[in-house]
């Protein structure tokens, strides 16, 4: 009888351990990046997050308030879904399809995500009263598209971008990478986020929206610049994870970590 209990005991691991051989491997982590707006989830991809998160820290920079950025979220979604296309309608180039021809810049200038979000605000920074006009009408008379009332259908995920890049809310962006990033670039880290957040982001205290929106850049650019955590006002985020977690001292300082730095 002891004899067939161990056999039956093997057969049994046998089973278990034919089960375990069977299981297929847990699927690889999608890269990507999401906002959430009450039970809506808006999702991005890593270079949609980047290109969203730079629109954002520009118009910070130059002191326009969040409806700014809806706007301007608004027409980069419909005008190249926050892509930084090189090609378009006729001449029509980048995020905003802006167009060497009718003096919006160089090719180059409108293919560089921060030179183009800069032109649009100056745009709309002269439309009278904008800031009480609809977002679809602003997005419009900066854009004058052929399609005038197309920015209506970003309207929602565009405020939600805003709420979540500007600091309305806290740890409103998370991305998560297939494999921690890299640190890789030739492009000091700093002198990238002066340009487009301004200076004094790193290593001084700020106010919570502020260091909101510095810590949302952070996030959205951490496969550029090989950013491996950023922490602000007791939470932090992971690259490990792709979650923000709590916890963390409340720290008024935007904190961050990054991967040693290898030849390309």
């Amino acid at each position: 009888m002891a004899i067939a209990g161990v056999a039956v005991v093997a057969l049994a691991g046998a089973v278990v351990g034919l089960k375990v051989l069977l299981t297929p491997p847990a699927p690889p982590v999608a890269p990507g990046c999401a906002v959430r707006s009450g039970s809506l989830t808006f999702d991005l991809s890593l270079d949609q997050a980047a290109n969203a998160t730079t629109i954002t820290a520009v118009g910070k920079r130059l002191g326009l308030p969040d409806h700014a950025v809806t706007v301007a979220l608004a027409a980069a979604l419909q005008e190249s879904q926050l892509h930084n296309l090189n090609y378009g309608d006729q001449d029509s180039l980048g995020l905003f399809q802006q167009r060497p021809s009718q003096g919006w810049g160089t090719a180059a200038q409108v293919t560089t995500p921060r030179y183009a979000a800069a032109a649009f605000f100056e745009h709309l920074a002269a439309v009278p009263n904008w800031e009480n006009l609809p977002v679809t009408v602003a997005a419009q008379s900066v854009q004058r598209s052929g399609a005038p009332t197309a920015y209506a259908q970003w309207q929602s995920e565009a405020r939600a971008l805003a709420i979540a890049m500007t600091g309305e809310i806290p740890a409103g962006l998370r991305c998560q990478y297939p494999s921690l990033p890299t640190n890789t670039t030739t492009v000091s880290l700093t002198d990238t986020m002066t340009g487009e957040l301004g200076a004094s982001t790193l290593g001084v205290a700020l106010p919570a929206a502020r260091g909101w929106t510095v810590a949302a850049w952070l996030v959205g650019h951490a496969t550029e610049f090989g950013i491996l955590t950023v922490s602000f006002d007791g939470q932090a985020w992971s690259a490990a994870t792709g979650t923000w977690a709590t916890g963390a001292v409340a720290d008024p300082v935007v904190r961050i970590t990054r991967a040693p730095a290898t030849p390309s």
